[in-house]
């Protein structure tokens, strides 16, 4: 070792400052010369000095060496173990992870931290399950997770560190070739920066709009001099909610109050599922119409007007899928609670008129009409089609109905238009053929759907400018974006019975063949199941004015008659059923031989709530590599918000979804296991 240590040299700083005194020394022997020019006596002297400061500086250079070669080892090794005890005691959790992800070495704090011994060497996954083989660096890039363990949030720092460079260095191991790595891992505790954030989130702002959405119907079924009493009660009870969650009402018009409230009080409002839409309806006077409300509420929005645009949208979902629900609208997503009644009719038909006038200027504006429904059409889709195309007629205008696919249960109506030589060969067009003749001069009328997703031809949304939306199906999350005109009432029973209003008000004497009259009829006849589920006053008079101009019932019942594998169909169906949970008809309803089985499913459940003691019924059908899911009730239970839960939607009592990917037996499970939570929740 002390031969080595001589052999080792200095460099850099060091070297040059223990050579500074030779230097001096080579400085001293010109001045000596310079000396002897001027006096040789001196020079003499100067020369005794120069020798005698080379003694002593090479001596001590000769003498120190070796000493400080040693200090400088010694100081090399001290600080290597100092190294290694500040890392070992490092307060962050700290660990060395091989390229599995196998603990291989590990500090005091990151041992305190996960409560194991200093000699764990098993997987990091058996420690933090979220962090898989998968979720490890692959490159020298930082990675960067976040996670929870033992009530603490912490962010993870994973590293990867090239083995490459040591190992050709190595003294004891053939490095040449080796690629191998290591993995520094790291435990940053976010604990109470979470817990901040969390703060600043759940202070921040949320905007609600409050509707009464029978206000005028409410006041007329009570006594004159009370109706200010009603109203009072109802301004009480709706402060008084929000002021019990630190908020803020403000009663902007008569039936409206607007509403601020913070983001924690929306939690806990969501965790008492909106209770002031139940509580609401205990007012009571002697009025014979409960009052029932919408709230729509906007939250983390970029800013305080986003919010409020997002309640604003909130609130005409809420409306629109029939009212007494409420909505919660986020940048990301939009959940709904409540809407568990039927939404009154409206006596009055201003609406209508005023729709039927909006109408008239967009169809007179263009040059050209394209109808379309949503796929595998109804009675009530394509009758309403019929209907618009009547109107576009009227108005001079040209116009197509988009029918990619006749099924059984509207073949009869089809026919009428078909072999009739008073109707043009280009009324009925597929997809394809409505693609070309679209264009900037055509407006399109949707009918009877307002998910874009399952309308006939979903491409012409996009290449049409100007649209028109009819639809009484109460809204979902998924509407036709930027129509020009929408028309969604969830009250009415059928589509066909608005677009018959509208016929009323669109021109003076308007008259519709008995074709067109059958086919409107019959959408209504469909969709109220014989004038049984959904009929108002309104419903009626449609009914009236169709009749009037030509509609025959007898015609309408020939039909929709059914042939003998259909019926027995739906009779096996029927038969099978299994009423689960005491309250809830499932079935099942097969295709072979049937053109339309979703039809035939449709009717089976139907008859399923015929028997007593059934809530709802749901018949599961399964064509072209689907599963459809027909679902109904008559007043017990709303099957739209069950069928929401599967993906699909509908009305509160007519409702149904597609489920793709699975089997009979599984979208049985599915179903049941929906049923199960919603029930345990209190949604049922």
């Amino acid at each position: 070792m002390a031969s080595k240590k001589k052999n080792m040299k200095l460099k850099g700083r060091l070297k040059s400052y223990t050579q500074t005194s030779l230097y001096l020394g080579f400085l001293l022997v010109a001045v000596n010369l310079l000396v002897y020019i001027l006096n040789i006596s001196s020079g003499l002297v100067v020369t005794c000095f120069t020798l005698f400061y080379f003694a002593v500086t090479v001596s001590m250079l000769l003498y120190n060496k070796p000493i400080i070669m040693n200090e400088l080892v010694s100081f090399a090794t001290q600080y290597g173990q100092i190294q290694k005890v500040l890392l070992r005691e490092l307060e962050i959790p700290y660990a060395m992870l091989d390229e599995e992800g196998r603990v291989i070495w590990t500090n005091a704090y990151f041992e305190h931290v996960v409560h194991q011994d200093k000699g764990y060497r098993r997987s990091i996954t058996g420690l933090f399950p979220s962090i898989t083989k998968e979720k490890l660096p692959d490159d020298m890039e930082e990675v960067d997770l976040n996670l929870s363990y033992e009530d603490r949030n912490y962010l993870v720092r994973m590293k990867k560190i090239s083995m490459k460079e040591m190992a050709q260095n190595s003294d004891i191991i053939d490095g040449d070739g080796y690629e191998g790595c290591l993995i520094a891992f790291y435990l940053f505790d976010e604990t109470a920066l979470t817990i901040a954030l969390q703060e600043v989130d759940d202070q921040s702002l949320a905007v609600g709009l409050v509707y009464l959405d029978n206000y005028e119907e409410a006041l007329e079924s009570v006594e004159e001099v009370r109706r200010s009493l009603l109203t009072a009660l109802i301004e009480r009870k709706v402060n008084k909610y929000i002021a019990a969650y630190d908020g803020i009402c403000k009663k902007i018009e008569k039936d409206k109050y607007m509403v601020i409230l913070r983001k924690k009080a929306v939690s806990l409002l969501k965790e008492n599922k909106f209770d002031l839409l139940s509580d609401v309806k205990t007012i009571n006077i002697g009025n014979e119409m409960a009052v029932t409300i919408s709230i729509g509420i906007g939250l983390d929005g970029l800013s305080y007007a986003q919010n409020y645009e997002f309640a604003r949208n909130a609130i005409d979902l809420a409306l629109g899928r029939g009212g007494d629900q409420a909505v919660v609208k986020t940048p990301d997503n939009t959940i709904y609670f409540g809407g568990k009644s039927q939404q009154v009719e409206k006596n009055t038909r201003v609406k209508a008129r005023v729709k039927a006038q909006a109408l008239r200027e967009i169809i007179s504006s263009k040059d050209q009409v394209i109808i379309m429904g949503h796929r595998i059409p109804d009675a009530d889709s394509f009758g309403a089609a019929v209907g618009i195309y009547r109107i576009a007629r009227m108005l001079e205008r040209r116009a197509h109905i988009v029918l990619n696919e006749a099924g059984t249960s509207i073949k009869s109506m089809t026919d009428l238009f078909r072999e009739n030589e008073n109707y043009p060969g280009d009324m009925l067009i597929n997809s394809q053929q409505a693609m070309e003749y679209a264009g900037n001069n055509t407006v399109l009328v949707v009918v009877d759907v307002n998910k874009p997703s399952i309308t006939e031809c979903p491409e012409l949304l996009r290449i049409c400018k100007s649209i028109v939306v009819f639809d009484h199906h109460r809204q979902g999350t998924e509407v036709v974006e930027n129509a020009t005109l929408s028309y969604v009432e969830a009250y009415a029973s059928s589509t066909c019975e608005m677009v018959s209003e509208i016929l009323q008000y669109i021109g003076e004497s308007i008259r519709i063949t008995s074709e067109e009259a059958d086919c409107m009829y019959s959408g209504i006849m469909i969709d109220t199941n014989n004038f049984m589920s959904k009929t108002g006053v309104r419903t009626f008079e449609a009914a009236a004015f169709l009749r009037r101009n030509g509609a025959d019932v007898t015609r309408v019942r020939k039909m929709f008659r059914e042939d003998a594998v259909e019926y027995k169909a739906k009779a096996d169906a029927v038969s099978q059923a299994e009423i689960y949970r005491n309250a809830y008809a499932i079935s099942t309803c097969t295709s072979d031989d049937i053109q339309s089985p979703t039809v035939v499913g449709a009717q089976a459940a139907n008859e399923l709530l015929n028997i007593r003691g059934v809530k709802a019924s749901f018949i599961l059908t399964e064509y072209q590599n689907q599963i459809y899911v027909s679902a109904r009730s008559i007043d017990e239970v709303n099957v739209q918000i069950i069928m929401e839960k599967m993906g699909g939607g509908g009305h509160l009592n007519i409702a149904g979804c597609q489920l793709n990917g699975v089997s009979i037996s599984e979208g049985i499970g599915i179903l049941k296991a929906t049923l199960d939570k919603m029930i345990e929740d209190g949604d049922l």
